[in-house]
């Protein structure tokens, strides 16, 4: 059973009121999420093929393609030969944060909990937006390259290869672990298929703007308005 707790703004099985100080972590996705577009479809802009890989993305995120890192593999691949410097100009040119994204952030912080990015895209973007929001973690995938261009491949990190739906599960239990609180004291924002299993792992589970299988799963959905939003179901 969902309800509207205010336009746009509805709530299925959690019932206020909520306080924001009662959670110690808030993991976000970054990607349509924390901002507003899709990188790797935008880098695939560069070389004429945004249409090729925005649809494979689409589909991954819809949850039409459920292996999350035979998808990326396929995405990464068109992008061979994409100058280094394009991800750059993509980040000036075209990275806008989300409505509401440093305000939620800031609140979040000035309540206490800590902040983890977490994103089945790229480092070169989730490296700038962590530092840009003050966020204290931060995991996603790495593009390899050479002599300045991409070469269609992800490098292999200490954690493993692709940062998909099980690892970013992994990953908000593992900085629980790390901060000395249960998962129930996590709050998981997203937007696709592939932030549910992390979603499901946490105390409360937000769809932002999401596919429709991720809003019926949330606690929350974020149907319109920014991110902060959220503010007006948590109390400090």
């Amino acid at each position: 059973m969902s309800q509207d707790f205010a336009p746009g703004l509805v709530l299925q099985r959690v019932t206020p009121p909520l306080r924001l100080a009662d959670f110690r972590l808030i993991a976000f996705d970054m990607d349509s999420t924390l901002i507003t577009i899709e990188c790797i479809d935008e880098i695939a802009d560069v070389i004429g093929k945004k249409a090729e890989v925005a649809a494979i993305t689409e589909a991954t995120m819809r949850g039409e393609i459920a292996d999350f890192k035979e998808s990326l593999r396929r995405r990464v691949a068109l992008l061979e030969g994409v100058p280094v410097a394009a991800l750059q100009r993509v980040y000036d040119e075209r990275l806008r944060l989300s409505p509401g994204a440093a305000e939620l952030v800031a609140a979040c912080k000035s309540a206490g909990l800590k902040a983890l990015l977490v994103s089945g895209g790229f480092t070169f973007f989730a490296d700038r937006v962590k530092a840009r929001l003050d966020i204290d973690f931060a995991r996603s995938n790495l593009l390899e390259e050479a002599n300045g261009l991409l070469t269609g491949r992800v490098v292999e990190q200490s954690w493993g290869d692709i940062c998909d739906g099980a690892e970013k599960r992994r990953t908000l239990l593992e900085v629980a672990s790390l901060l000395g609180i249960a998962p129930q004291q996590a709050i998981a924002v997203g937007d696709g298929a592939n932030d549910l299993p992390m979603m499901a792992a946490a105390g409360l589970s937000v769809a932002y703007h999401a596919k429709p299988r991720v809003r019926a799963q949330a606690m929350v959905a974020i149907n319109e308005g920014g991110l902060d939003r959220l503010l007006e179901l948590l109390g400090r």
